[in-house]
């Protein structure tokens, strides 16, 4: 017998056709629609230069902490550091800024716009504008300056110019170390010096 046709089955059976159509044609709209894609226009935000980064390998914020043989507190923090490629012990940075705490409380500041860290020799170098100050209330400028990494040791390599209590002081070199008769032992005071043609203009207090 023959089954009575209705009108869900026949929008049933045009569904069937219509509406794969209706879909090709849509996505043949999307392909002629499609803008061209101009491969010479660069991200303004993506310029960067590869061969760069690969040629120079650079490390940001690096930070050195430690403890010295005679017990001072030592850390030495810089903007950007970029190994030496002729020795992986030294790295040359930027904005350095290094802290110096002895076992007994005095505590030296250092700042200065780049350097050197040699951690085959203990040593920081500090160049371009060396800042030093102090707990007792010095002030000390030089052109360069060098710090030991393993033992309470601060050496100018030329002349300084210092700003504290007792005046406006100019030395040929300065240098920051325990007291001879002290060495070994972890509680010694440090002695800082002035040498080479000292002249200071004293200023008394009121």
């Amino acid at each position: 017998m023959r089954r009575r046709d209705n009108p869900y089955s026949r929008f049933v059976a045009w569904a069937k056709i219509v509406l794969p159509l209706a879909a090709l044609a849509l996505l043949s709209t999307v392909f002629l629609l499609a803008r061209n894609i101009d491969p010479t226009q660069a991200i303004p935000f993506a310029e960067i230069d590869v061969e760069e980064l690969a040629r120079e390998q650079r490390i940001r914020a690096p930070n050195y902490a430690g403890v010295t043989e005679d017990g001072a507190a030592i850390s030495v923090t810089a903007s950007t550091a970029r190994p030496d490629p002729d020795s992986p012990e030294r790295v040359d940075a930027t904005d350095l800024e290094a802290e110096l705490i002895t076992a007994t409380g005095a505590r030296y500041q250092l700042s200065s716009q780049r350097g050197e860290i040699d951690s085959g020799a203990d040593m920081a170098y500090l160049q371009g504008g060396v800042v030093v100050t102090t707990s007792s209330g010095y002030r000390i400028t030089s052109d360069a300056m060098s710090t030991s990494l393993s033992r309470t040791l601060l050496e100018s390599e030329g002349p300084v110019q210092a700003d504290g209590p007792a005046g406006r002081l100019d030395a040929g070199s300065m240098s920051l170390a325990p007291l001879p008769d002290a060495e070994g032992d972890d509680s010694a005071n440090h002695l800082l010096v002035f040498n080479k043609g000292v002249k200071l203009v004293y200023t008394p207090s009121d």
